[in-house]
């Protein structure tokens, strides 16, 4: 989400760390609501830390409830409240454990560059 300065016409780009905190506050947020919900992560330029200008958000929302295709987990999700356009993986601790097993390039991404921000009983642990 671009904003406006309220001193000139141009448009900025929220700092990294604004963006991380808003996404924090959203899953704080709408935890209750999901009680499956284990652990948030964010992956991609954000886990890595060099999001810029035009980065979208990848998440990663572990969540034991989880049920059926991950087109239809994404929709139980109000990703539209984020501050940024949004990417967003929905997988049951299980999935997700056989996901990083797999030796897959997608495995090996999201090994390396998860930076967990949440998690249900409060210690965040990679």
């Amino acid at each position: 989400m671009a904003v406006r300065s309220l001193t000139q016409s141009l448009l900025r780009w929220p700092e990294p760390q604004q963006v991380l905190t808003l996404v924090v506050d959203w899953v704080v947020q709408i935890a209750p609501e999901h009680p499956g919900l284990q652990r948030l992560a964010v992956f991609g330029s954000y886990g890595r830390g060099d999001a810029g200008v035009g980065s979208d958000l990848d998440l990663l929302l572990v969540d034991g409830l989880a049920h059926g295709p991950q087109h239809q987990r994404l929709l139980a999700w109000p990703l539209a409240d984020l501050p940024l356009s949004c990417d967003a993986l929905v997988l049951t601790p299980a999935e997700h454990k056989a996901l990083l097993a797999d030796g897959s390039a997608m495995a090996a991404a999201l090994a390396r560059d998860s930076r967990w921000l949440w998690c249900r009983d409060g210690l965040i642990r990679g």
